[in-house]
């Protein structure tokens, strides 16, 4: 064989080897590549399978399974006698998509050329609509809705859901929402007790948004639920019938009773209304407590607003949120204190002059006089500040300030209502030498209606100030009822000195020849009554310096005094009108006393108050 061709013969050879190389290491490329496939396949089945079963699981089952919050019912809030004042009711919101509806129509119109034209179709929707509702919904609100080119928008007031369900019977492309609502059957009585609540759509409950239904909001609410439903095609919507099933049920929330006697609020909110009124003043608080327990039947303010209605004034609370200067009726202070010590007897006569000077202060009575008789219980029937301020000297600084403490002063009472104020009550080590000249008649320092009060109500029961509250019990969705504990009273004076200063106080109210106090008008025909009237100068802003025009009008008492049953404060806000009522918070009580008696039954006092001497012959 020629050379050439040998080596042609030998190069085909090498190339055949060469080729058969090549496809070897191809072969074995293309086995790693197929073995790191199934090795990442492996892997990633085994990830899905063990780390991403449950959340892929979970989808699955949110695909196919709707869970929806079954709302618990709101418990109420009633008044002591079981009359609601607050309660829920089950409601319907209606909604519609007009854009959408106003495309199906078309389309089904282009479709059938015997359907009915869009306009006229949505016009018999607003018309059954207010015919099935009433003046709830005018025929006008409904089309203004259903001619929007809007996604979707709610219309009208909440309704019946009956009302609801007709409407969409008749007319599914007209959806309802479910609502609870808050109803106050009383209106305006206790609403600055029980407060507001409005129902919230990101929460999808009502939630309370201002008194007692604020405060109490969490063992109102209840507990929510959870019900499950399969649904078709992977649209919550579609719920396929006969699936659901409820998970958790729902807890409805519990009743709140309340101490306060709905009647009696009501009363005393309208006479103080027309009373303050009357007297042209800027604003007006009243208080009723029970005089054993402290337990507050009435707390009410000349102004109110309808919880059910659009509010956005008189919301306050004044009887609770807002302190004055008392005026007079702190007297209580001195007279509780000189008693307890023994500084001064009842009937002891003290020659009172028409002034008195304490240290840079240069004090006088309300009316013009010389040196004349008072009994120390002549100074509060006559309401003498030269009097008072001489038996508060002997009774000196320290023990007056521990007993106004003990009384409560500068302190909280605790009752279950928001924003309460402590007033203001100086420090001892604050005092200066004037200072004692203010505050044994009622100014330089400031308290609230109900702590005013609270005062009385320690005289009235033999000494024990008891803290006010207004919530008497819980009573939960099984019926089980959960008593509030009864504060723990603190012991302000003796038995004995309680009596004999409520004995004292009954010559405030009488009205006997040359021996009338100065709140003979809150005397109550057939009944005893103790009671303390007050008129303390206001700021005058202009001048930093007590006002001789701007006063605050106040009136405690307790009826009947020989066994009081019940406590009444009052105060008016800088009366201005020149009547009677501007002067005097007196009646106001005889009004309110006068009500007491007969709708809680009190007996008869056995006999009349004996006379008390207030200025000896």
């Amino acid at each position: 064989m020629p050379r050439t061709s040998k080596r042609l013969v030998n190069s085909r050879r090498r190339g055949a080897r060469t080729d058969a190389a090549g496809s070897n290491r191809r072969l074995l490329v293309g086995r790693v590549v197929l073995v790191m496939c199934l090795i990442v396949a492996g892997a990633k089945l085994v990830h899905v399978q063990g780390f991403e079963a449950s959340a892929l699981s979970g989808q699955s089952e949110k695909q196919r399974v709707s869970r929806d919050t079954v709302p618990a019912e709101r418990g109420s809030v009633v008044d002591r006698a079981g009359n609601a004042l607050a309660f829920s009711t089950e409601a319907r919101q209606l909604y519609a998509n007009p854009r959408m509806l106003t495309e199906e129509l078309a389309e089904a119109r282009a479709e059938d050329p015997s359907k009915p034209e869009p306009d006229r179709y949505k016009r018999e929707m607003a018309r059954f609509v207010h015919q099935t509702v009433g003046n709830a919904i005018s025929e006008r609100e409904a089309l203004d809705a259903l001619f929007s080119d809007q996604s979707f928008t709610y219309f009208g007031p909440e309704i019946d859901p009956s009302q609801a369900r007709v409407i969409s019977e008749k007319y599914p492309q007209i959806g309802s929402e479910y609502r609870a609502t808050r109803e106050y059957p009383a209106g305006d009585v206790a609403s600055n007790i029980v407060g507001a609540a409005n129902w919230r759509m990101d929460e999808q409950e009502i939630q309370g948004v201002m008194g007692l239904e604020s405060s109490m909001d969490e063992a109102l609410s209840g507990k929510h639920g959870v019900k499950v439903s399969d649904t078709a095609m992977g649209s919550p919507s579609l719920v396929i019938p006969g699936s659901e099933r409820e998970l958790e049920p729902a807890v409805p929330g519990s009743d709140v009773e309340l101490t306060i006697d709905s009647d009696l609020q009501y009363m005393v909110q309208r006479k103080l209304a027309d009373y303050a009124q009357r007297a042209g003043a800027t604003s007006a608080s009243a208080v009723v407590l029970d005089a054993k327990t402290g337990e507050t039947y009435a707390l009410a303010n000349d102004k109110s607003f309808d919880p059910r209605a659009e509010w956005s004034s008189n919301l306050g609370n004044a009887a609770v949120t807002t302190p004055f200067e008392p005026g007079s009726v702190n007297k209580l202070v001195t007279a509780a204190a000189a008693i307890e010590h023994n500084v001064v007897q009842p009937e002891q006569v003290l020659q009172v002059p028409g002034n008195i000077e304490v240290a840079d202060r240069t004090v006088g009575d309300a009316w013009q006089h010389g040196t004349i008789p008072l009994t120390f219980t002549g100074v509060l029937g006559k309401s003498s500040n030269v009097g008072t301020l001489m038996v508060a000297q002997q009774l000196g600084e320290q023990r007056f300030a521990d007993t106004a403490r003990k009384f409560g002063l500068g302190q909280r009472t605790g009752i279950e209502l928001g924003g309460e104020s402590p007033g203001s009550f100086p420090p001892r080590a604050e005092w200066s030498g004037s200072t004692f000249a203010n505050l044994p008649i009622g100014q330089g320092l400031s308290m609230t209606v109900l702590q005013m009060a609270g005062m009385y109500q320690a005289i009235a029961n033999d000494g024990v100030r008891v803290p006010p509250r207004v919530v008497s019990a819980e009573v939960g969705p099984d019926g089980q009822r959960t008593e509030r504990p009864e504060p723990e009273g603190v012991r302000v004076v003796s038995p004995e000195s309680a009596r004999t200063v409520r004995d004292m106080l009954r010559g405030v109210v009488q009205d006997a020849p040359d021996q009338e106090g100065t709140g003979s008008d809150a005397a109550l025909e057939g009944y005893q009554v103790s009671g303390k009237t007050g008129t303390a100068q206001q700021i005058d802003p202009s001048c930093g310096c007590y006002s001789n025009s701007d006063y605050w009008i106040t009136f405690a008492g307790m009826v009947p005094a020989e066994d009081p049953r019940f406590v009444v404060g009052l105060m008016l806000d800088a009366p201005t009108a020149g009547t009677p009522e501007a002067s005097s918070a007196a009646p106001l009580f005889h009004d309110i006393a006068s009500f007491l008696t007969q709708r809680f039954q009190i007996p008869l006092s056995h006999e009349p108050a004996p006379v008390q001497v207030l200025q000896p012959e």
